[in-house]
């Protein structure tokens, strides 16, 4: 009787283990990993920040959230005259580190096109991972140890989705209106081209946003769509970003041009201005089709097509979409990747990858990668700042 119930016991153990095998094979094979657990130092907030508010035209009301479950958690007010020197910082609890900026009341809607000739580091679907996407730029030599810009006249372009999924959003946007005020000053550019998580956070969609700003907006005694809203500084400081830009004949765009937009007489100001006029409207199919209800669309418009990765796409309508832009090749996130890649012929390059998560411990562990371009050269970059050529 004992042997017998032993021989069962190992059956099952064995099925378990073939089980778990065939599960983790599939994981890898899908290019997932597995989530075991959190740190807990997340939900411990000190100085959390800062959500800067309009309050008339002349004052700005600075706040940040410090506590923690225990303890209770308070929020600091301060308002600002908008026309001072409004000095800032940003701490960033994993690591006890801040980050100085400085806010400018002049928001300006960027250039769509730019020709220098400079070089190209662009990385996508951060999606809040503040440590992930500062360490990566650190090691590519685009800051130093000081978050300084050492890129010289380099373009360091974000092709979408640094918000969500994450809970180091915050700290990501305002590093990155850091970086875009540094680099300008010394002859550089960051670009940030919006996808289709940042206009969910516009269109006050937070359905893939931490929980942690939820709660934030409740200790501030706001609603939620009031962290990104038209009286946000940080709301509209992102609604005066594009869809799509072209630096140095390269098309940089969140999701993909679909091949319907070639049938329309149109142009790349033109279609940031559509899409910006949109931000802030969620989207529904409307009787009858138009070149905005393309753009806006969330299985066509530029921040949501995946069609690149399809097989039935043709050669031929991608160099519609490349025409149209007089555009050499298109660089696209959203849809993710194993690796940086080289797709159709060199006309696409994907650069969206699983990058590691601020707080969240996985299995495997996966490294971030960008995509480098300089001298008409194409190079998969790595998150210890080593390259491979395409």
């Amino acid at each position: 009787m004992k042997k017998r119930i032993l021989r069962y016991l190992k059956h099952i153990l064995g099925t378990l283990l073939f089980l778990l095998l065939i599960g983790v094979s599939i994981v890898l094979f899908l290019n997932g990993n597995v989530h075991y657990s959190d740190n807990p130092i997340k939900k411990a907030w000190k100085k959390e920040g800062p959500y800067v508010f309009y309050k008339n035209d002349t004052l700005l009301s600075v706040n940040y959230v410090t506590g923690n479950r225990n303890d209770g958690f308070k929020a600091s007010h301060k308002n600002y005259n908008i026309n001072s020197e409004l000095k800032m910082n940003s701490y960033f609890n994993l690591d006890d580190s801040t980050f100085d900026f400085t806010i400018d009341p002049n928001i300006k809607t960027p250039e769509s096109i730019y020709n220098d000739g400079g070089k190209i580091l662009a990385i996508s679907d951060i999606e809040s991972g503040y440590k992930t996407f500062r360490d990566f730029l650190i090691n590519n030599q685009v800051i130093n140890e000081n978050l300084e810009w050492t890129f010289g006249n380099g373009h360091l372009v974000l092709v979408g989705d640094f918000v969500d999924r994450g809970f180091s959003t915050t700290q990501v946007l305002w590093f990155i209106y850091k970086l875009e005020q540094e680099a300008k000053k010394l002859g550089g550019r960051v670009h940030f081209i919006l996808g289709n998580h940042e206009i969910k956070n516009l269109q006050g969609n937070y359905t893939k946003a931490s929980l942690k700003y939820f709660y934030v907006a409740s200790i501030l005694q706001k609603q939620q769509y009031e962290l990104y809203n038209s009286k946000s500084f940080i709301g509209k400081w992102l609604a005066s970003k594009n869809t799509l830009e072209i630096i140095n004949g390269h098309l940089f765009v969140h999701g993909g041009i679909h091949p319907e937009l070639a049938n329309y007489k149109t142009n790349i100001n033109e279609i940031n201005q559509i899409v910006r006029g949109n931000y802030r409207q969620a989207y529904y199919p409307k009787k009858g089709d138009s070149l905005e209800q393309l753009l806006i669309s969330t299985t066509k418009g530029p921040s949501w097509y995946r069609g690149y990765f399809n097989d039935d796409l043709t050669n031929e309508e991608i160099d519609k979409g490349l025409k149209l832009f007089n555009a050499k090749a298109v660089i696209v996130g959203h849809t993710i990747q194993r690796k940086v890649k080289k797709l159709h012929n060199g006309k696409v390059f994907s650069i969206d990858v699983n990058h590691p998560k601020d707080y969240r411990k996985s299995w495997p562990n996966k490294q971030s990668e960008g995509l480098i371009i300089t001298h008409n050269k194409y190079y998969r970059v790595f998150a210890n700042g080593s390259k491979k050529e395409l």
